[in-house]
């Protein structure tokens, strides 16, 4: 759940939506409802209290007053920077690839950014760059007899993790990422060329064909449910030859789904569907995992697929 306030513009009702914060925190999911449905008495347009009304019933039980408080916390703020829909398709009340919203991942990310890396590396153990790299290294001298690449796209590129793992073996990189505060400290990092805020999908479409040497996301399809437009989009921004790096969360049956993580998994066969479907041959896509969740390893895919 995204930790950014906006006040409500009664302090009374701010005051009890604090409490109502810290009752469902102990998990007293009945406070919770009660002192959020004491807030919107006061505050009727204030969707995050919308938001916990819905997440605490939903807790309790209530589905019929959890699907309305969440609705009118999406009516409110149709952006979704709460994240509610994850809590309606959780519920059954909203599908599975309509969950994650270009407004929330900016809104969640913004929040992350300034202990993003610290939290990443040391609470996760996150190594997802330093993988794509090294099976970039394998893939370009098995495929191109080379090691280095010209113009190349970090998708998602968050604080520039990714162009660090690649620094010295690119001739330039751009990076995208829908969050600002994200895209401040990838600048600090003096490895782009240049930074572009907005959607990687529509970033790639503003780009010309056979552009780019290489394509990279790194843990940034979790956040996404179908894949088609990214794979088709990345082959055409390719030269022939170029390649397309990525690593995804790992789902063992077929498609994608949403975990409990509110993440998205995808299968080995829908990789291979869409790769084939895109026009990409498979180089490297075999089992890793690149973070860790509550000490244990997250299953996933590294992925490195030529145009």
């Amino acid at each position: 759940m995204i930790s950014t306030f906006r006040s409500s513009g009664d302090l009374i009702a701010d005051r009890r939506y604090d409490y109502a914060s810290a009752a469902f925190e102990e998990r007293d999911f009945e406070a919770a409802a009660d002192l959020a449905r004491q807030v919107l008495e006061l505050a009727p347009g204030f969707a995050a209290a919308h938001a916990m009304l819905g997440r605490a019933a939903a807790e309790l039980g209530l589905r019929e007053e959890a699907v309305g408080a969440l609705r009118k916390a999406l009516e409110i703020e149709p952006d979704d920077a709460l994240g509610v829909r994850l809590d309606l398709a959780k519920l059954g009340a909203l599908s599975l690839d309509e969950a994650i919203t270009d407004g929330y991942v900016r809104a969640l990310f913004d929040d992350y950014a300034p202990k993003f890396d610290r939290h990443l590396t040391q609470n996760l153990a996150y190594r997802g760059p330093e993988l794509i790299a090294d099976a970039l290294r394998r893939a370009s001298l098995k495929q191109r007899g080379n090691d280095r690449f010209g113009l190349t796209l970090d998708l998602g590129c968050g604080t520039g993790l990714m162009a660090q793992a690649l620094e010295g073996v690119c001739a330039s990189i751009e990076g995208v990422d829908l969050s600002p505060r994200m895209l401040e400290k990838a600048e600090q990092t003096k490895l782009y060329a240049a930074l572009h805020e907005g959607e990687l999908v529509g970033f790639l479409r503003t780009r010309q064909g056979s552009e780019a040497d290489l394509v990279v996301a790194a843990d940034v399809f979790v956040y996404m449910s179908g894949l088609d437009a990214a794979f088709s989009e990345a082959h055409r921004v390719l030269k022939p030859g170029g390649l397309f790096a990525f690593t995804v969360q790992a789902h063992e049956v077929e498609g994608f789904v949403l975990g409990d993580d509110a993440r998205y998994a995808h299968s080995e066969a829908y990789l291979r569907n869409l790769a084939d479907a895109a026009g990409f041959a498979v180089v490297v896509l075999e089992k890793v995992s690149t973070r860790e969740d509550r000490g244990k390893p997250v299953p996933g895919f590294l992925a490195v697929m030529q145009r």
